[in-house]
């Protein structure tokens, strides 16, 4: 039992993997953690490069789980036991999986689900039956929530339209993107050999290696490009599409000049090196990176 006389708050996501909405949710714990307040993390699977990140006075509970919704029965023993004060869900499926289990734990604990992506597009492109089935989950459970919070105007008029909720009752906060620290970790230095070559422009992409950020688009926008000037494409990112990408990259003979570190954990300091950012994808919540960009003064094609 949880005999803290303070009031605990309580982050709920699938894992730290490299994400917008991990990213956002590790910003929002160094900020409340400054504040004092006694913060706990549970993670379906405690996995991901952002757990260095992590203040060191967030708690960190690993629910060891292959799947979400395999982590319900863990979260309800954590509410029954430690009874936070509020817990905060992040993304569809955790947002749905905390409601279940919030549901089932009873108690006095407040729930505020947070919806990072367009749940009407996300669902509509997913090859998944499962992810072509949350806006029908999120519908029936999402009004349990005490409150409900999207990342952009955009976002909850969607969410608003799938799940029939009034839009009066959905909250729009940005996401917490431009922080002093951001500033800081673009003067450091990094290693890439396309760096600090004023003479052959550097454009750079920023995101999962998946179906929403459409690198596919890019690539084949880049190939022509390279047909009337000399330039490099650095794309920082992982994901299950990259056999897929440097596939396309063969076929389009611009192995030469595309390259896909995978994912970097300072991506500032290589924004404060190139000349243009591009953001390609299908569809955005929020759309980070574009917001970091500028804020560093980098020019965005979006």
């Amino acid at each position: 039992m949880n005999n803290s006389k303070e009031a605990r708050l309580a982050f709920y996501i699938p894992s730290l993997r490299g994400g917008g909405a991990e990213r956002v949710t590790v910003n929002l714990l160094k900020g409340l953690a400054k504040m004092g307040l006694p913060i706990d993390l549970l993670l379906v699977k405690a996995v991901g490069p952002y757990q260095i990140d992590v203040p060191a006075s967030v708690r960190v509970i690993d629910l060891q789980s292959t799947r979400v919704l395999a982590s319900v029965p863990r979260l309800i023993r954590y509410l029954k036991t430690e009874r936070p004060s509020v817990l905060v869900s992040a993304m569809v499926q955790s947002n749905i999986a905390s409601l279940l289990a919030r549901r089932l734990a009873g108690g006095s604990t407040k729930l505020v689900v947070v919806d990072h992506n367009t749940l009407s597009r996300a669902s509509n492109q997913s090859v998944s039956r499962k992810e072509s089935l949350m806006p029908l989950f999120a519908r029936r459970v999402y009004p349990w929530a005490d409150g409900i919070v999207a990342v952009s105007s955009g976002v909850a008029d969607d969410l608003a339209r799938v799940t029939r909720i009034k839009r009066d009752k959905i909250h729009v906060i940005y996401n917490p993107v431009v922080r002093d620290e951001m500033f800081v970790s673009a003067s450091e230095e990094v290693s890439h050999p396309w760096l600090n070559v004023p003479e052959v422009p550097l454009i750079v992409a920023v995101g999962r290696l998946n179906r929403q950020k459409d690198f596919s688009t890019l690539l084949r926008a880049f190939a022509e490009v390279r047909k009337q000037r000399n330039a490099r494409l650095l794309i920082l990112g992982e994901g299950d599409e990259r056999r897929i990408l440097e596939a396309l990259v063969k076929e389009l003979a611009i192995d030469d000049c595309v390259s896909l570190p995978g994912f970097v954990a300072n991506p500032f300091a290589y924004m404060n090196k190139v000349q243009l950012l591009v953001l390609s994808s299908a569809w955005e919540g929020f759309g980070n990176v574009l917001a970091e960009a500028l804020s560093l003064g980098l020019p965005v094609v979006a």
